[in-house]
């Protein structure tokens, strides 16, 4: 089969055997495939996969179930799915554990269903599972044009949540505002804690990809018993801590990433999120936030739109 190698932070077509499937896990002929910024990490040597996983890039896709392992229920053959990962969907064909898979409605297309799993699955998690997020709650979410920002504005709406966003552009932010959010910032131009300050909010869950010095700007706007939800360090790994104010406000913070966790938690994680939310999905109550689809022939300029801080939303590859 084909697949894209990535050697000395290059891309490439290149050909291995399929995967085998073990008794657990079903063979997907992969359609479409979401990028994340995890695949453009793992290019550049800083996130390599974990033990056990494959090399190959992409940490979900959408396609169809071609072959099953032997604990595998057969009506899963044939299926239109959507699932996420353990490494490997940058391929024609990728082994996948069966209990992750979800099943993608056929008025969806397989570029939307590519652009759900690691985003809602992220977003989830951090707003739900971790976040503890409630009805009437203000949610902040940095980064809010992002793809897992956009699962998160919509899902904290649909939980009937209050959202705060920032963004590093006007257009983000109006990008922002299409999908759901309440109030959208602009962070190059104004400051989010004043902007919070003056309009009287504080925040019940944050959700922060930027980390480093808005840690300490998060606890200024955070609510009483806040959930500060850490998911990168775009703004670097170290930074001053008021732990005065954390206690004070008896914050609690959590660092959180999903790839490297077990296959149980994820397929307790996949239930959660089917359980609450996949009928909005199967609705098309929600925008699949996609910003561009290109073939997978153009994996490299999809990759520079990541690592640009170009897009809103979700770029896939289809794999032609």
């Amino acid at each position: 089969m084909q697949y894209i190698s990535h050697h000395e932070q290059q891309l490439a077509f290149s050909k291995t055997d399929k995967p085998k499937v073990n008794n657990n896990e079903v063979l997907v002929k992969v359609a479409a495939i979401g990028v994340n910024r995890a695949d453009c990490m793992q290019r550049q040597g800083k996130y390599p996969a974990p033990e056990g996983d494959s090399p190959i890039l992409g940490l979900e896709c959408a396609g169809t179930v071609c072959e099953l392992g032997s604990e595998v229920d057969p009506k899963w053959l044939g299926k239109r799915i959507f699932t996420l990962c353990a490494g490997g969907a940058y391929s024609e064909y990728v082994a996948v554990d069966a209990q992750q898979l979800m099943i993608l409605p056929d008025h969806i297309s397989m570029a939307q269903g590519a652009a759900i799993s690691e985003v809602y699955l992220t977003a989830f998690g951090a707003l739900f599972e971790l976040g503890k997020l409630q009805s009437g709650q203000t949610a902040l979410i940095h980064a809010g044009a992002s793809g897992v920002g956009g699962a998160a504005i919509q899902m904290a709406k649909s939980a009937g949540a209050q959202v705060v966003i920032t963004a590093g552009s006007d257009e983000k932010c109006e990008h922002a505002k299409r999908l759901g959010a309440d109030h959208v910032i602009n962070y190059k131009t104004t400051d989010f804690v004043e902007y919070m300050k003056s309009h009287k909010l504080t925040a019940n869950a944050i959700v922060d990809p930027v980390s480093g010095s808005y840690l300490n700007k998060n606890a200024i706007v955070a609510a009483m018993d806040c959930q500060i939800i850490m998911l990168a360090f775009l703004d670097g790994r170290f930074a001053e801590v008021d732990f005065a104010r954390l206690l004070q406000k008896r914050i609690s913070f959590h660092a959180s990433t999903l790839r490297n966790r077990s296959i149980e938690f994820k397929r307790a994680l996949r239930d959660a999120f089917v359980s609450r939310f996949y009928d909005d999905i199967a609705n098309q109550n929600y925008d699949f936030n996609i910003y561009k689809t290109m073939s997978w022939q153009q994996a490299s300029e999809a990759h520079a739109i990541l690592e640009g801080n170009e897009n809103s939303g979700k770029v896939v590859l289809l794999v032609e």
